[in-house]
């Protein structure tokens, strides 16, 4: 009668739907199994079979291919507009404040390389074969270099509120408090911040999901309460105008205060932050809800890669939310464009 051999060893568990295992492997000894030990001897020694446990989602293939088609055309959106968008902030004048045009530009790179990474490793995750090598590495990949550059362009869309504010309250001593130096202090601060999480991402997927859900709940809180702030204060100064054209006064300046001028400031704050709030809250939900049940259904990890694209389609709006309603920026990119398209034409 023949004997079985058993041999275990650790199971260890990397990201969210994604193991690389070794699992148990039988081998039956005995007089007609001898020839083929002595062949193998030397694996036979400690021999284990390695198997890449990585789920590429459980649910249909047409949501498959929804979420795929849907990243495939926010890159590109993402690529070709912050590609502009930095060309634009290269050629417009210096009366743009140099600390705000720094934010401006990191918010334009993150963004890009959200387009450039974040979203293609996203697609070739979906897209590669169940519990393989390649499955297994694409989604570490997709979490640690995507999710870096997604919380970076997140943590840069706080301080751009934060400098909105600053800039509403201060008024003429704004340019003294946010100096440019200040400001790239606070860059680096959030680009070492989210790298650190992805550095605990690598020991603990647990204690990285915590930080990552409470990272992106303080910048939405924190956005929230900015363009709240401001949305506040420009309508306490737009009923102040309407005060003043009743009574026919004006500023002290003597220029009368524009009322549409305050009507489109508040309209735009409005928009930026209902904005933001949809792109970045339902996935801060969704980690919240995965990092304290964890929680694995089909219907879970399709609203889990809809939040993620939804974070994502924010890096292809943010060109237009935060830079094309700036005059200077908006005839820049038509300039560059137009200098690209006679390029061509010759």
């Amino acid at each position: 009668m023949c004997q079985q051999e058993t041999r275990w060893t650790t199971v260890t568990t990397h990201v969210r739907g994604a193991t690389r295992r070794q699992v148990p492997e039988k081998s039956e000894t005995g007089p007609n199994t001898i020839k083929n030990k002595m062949a193998n001897l030397t694996e036979n020694s400690n021999h284990t079979t390695q198997e890449w446990s990585c789920a590429t989602r459980r649910y249909g293939i047409d949501e498959k291919i929804l979420i795929v088609v849907l990243n495939i055309l926010l890159s590109t959106a993402a690529f070709f507009g912050n590609i502009l968008i930095i060309a634009a902030l290269q050629t417009i004048s210096t009366s743009l404040h140099l600390p705000t045009r720094l934010l401006f530009r990191c918010l334009a790179v993150t963004d890009l390389c959200v387009g450039l990474t974040a979203q293609p490793l996203l697609v070739s995750y979906l897209m590669s074969p169940e519990n393989s090598k390649r499955c297994y590495y694409l989604r570490i990949l997709f979490y640690t270099i995507g999710g870096y550059f997604s919380a970076v362009s997140c943590l840069t869309l706080a301080v751009i509120s934060i400098d909105r504010l600053l800039a509403l309250s201060f008024g003429a001593r704004y340019r003294q408090v946010v100096t440019l130096r200040r400001v790239r202090l606070i860059v680096g601060v959030c680009w070492f911040c989210c790298g650190s999480v992805v550095v605990v991402f690598i020991y603990s997927e647990h204690v990285a999901q915590a930080f990552t859900s409470l990272i992106l709940l303080l910048c939405v809180a924190a956005s929230s309460f900015c363009y709240t702030k401001i949305y506040l204060t420009l309508r306490h100064q737009q009923n102040q105008v309407e005060v003043f054209v009743q009574r026919g006064r004006t500023t002290k300046g003597g220029t009368p205060l524009n009322i549409a001028r305050y009507k489109k400031t508040v309209s735009s704050a409005l928009w930026v932050q209902m904005t933001f709030v949809a792109c970045y809250l339902p996935f801060g939900i969704a980690v919240t809800i995965f990092a304290i049940t964890g929680l694995s259904t089909p219907s879970f990890d399709f609203a889990w890669d809809v939040s993620l694209s939804f974070l994502m389609l924010n890096s292809s709006l943010n060109p237009f939310l935060y830079c094309w309603k700036m005059k200077e920026v908006r005839q820049a990119v038509k300039n560059t464009i137009k200098r690209s398209t006679a390029g061509h034409v010759k």
